[in-house]
């Protein structure tokens, strides 16, 4: 069933007009017309069952009628992320929505090369892979600041993974061994890594977990589809779904 991202207030019989585009797209490509069916959720409300009430060349317009899962959220995750190339940075937005973080920071470090971020295009990035991937609630996504001013700002109780090139930390799976659950982030570097100074002060941070992503050089979009995905197998939502089922 298709399911759409709105920012309309969610309730039993409330009517919903479409922007240009979702309305093309549910008129256009998916052929939907009165009477059929679509998932909607703003990630406030939870997700809700609707029909298509109009559909026509001024657009599409639904009605709520029920809810159908109430509102949940993922792991309290955030993903630190150098600016980086702007295709990647799109992936990285991308798998990062569908891997559960709740917050994506763009931070600039003393190796980032300047790149021009254009947050509504990361935005919709995010929103197209909530949709298509059963999130109910959107990840956060933040302008880029200097890591220095995000480090100086670091939450007592969160716990930071921080994927270190240098050689010398344990994996990811050993360092995520016994760790706690709560707050968490996954620190991933530029292209050209961390500067040593930058290294020095992330070792010194107590809240710091310095780990491995192998005896390879990764690019940034795989270091953080890797380590998002070892962090969930190891203190994620993952473990938690799979003593649900």
């Amino acid at each position: 069933m298709i399911r759409l991202f709105v920012t309309h207030d969610l309730a039993p019989g409330a009517k919903l007009g479409l922007n240009p585009d979702q309305s093309r797209y549910v008129i256009a490509v998916m052929r939907r017309s009165p009477g059929d069916p679509v998932l909607v959720f703003n990630g406030r409300d939870g997700e809700w069952r609707a029909v298509v009430i109009e559909s026509g060349k001024r657009g599409a317009v639904l009605e709520v009628e029920a809810q159908t899962r109430a509102l949940t959220r993922g792991p309290d995750l955030d993903l630190i992320v150098a600016v980086v190339k702007r295709a990647r940075l799109e992936t990285i937005i991308e798998k990062a929505c569908e891997l559960g973080a709740r917050r994506v920071r763009l931070v600039l470090t003393e190796r980032t090369n300047p790149e021009h971020i254009r947050l509504s295009r990361l935005n919709a990035i995010a929103t197209e892979a909530a949709e298509q991937t059963g999130r109910i609630d959107l990840p956060e996504i933040f302008e880029p600041i200097r890591l220095s001013a995000v480090l100086d700002d670091w939450e007592a109780s969160r716990r930071l993974l921080f994927c270190d090139e240098a050689g010398d930390a344990p994996p990811v799976l050993d360092a995520l061994r016994g760790q706690p659950s709560g707050p968490w982030a996954v620190l991933i570097g530029p292209e050209g890594g961390f500067s040593p100074a930058e290294r020095e002060r992330l070792r010194s941070l107590d809240q710091a977990v310095p780990a491995s992503l192998g005896p390879r050089i990764l690019r940034a979009d795989t270091a953080a589809i890797s380590a998002l995905t070892l962090w969930q197998s190891a203190c994620g939502d993952w473990r938690d779904h799979a003593a649900s089922d």
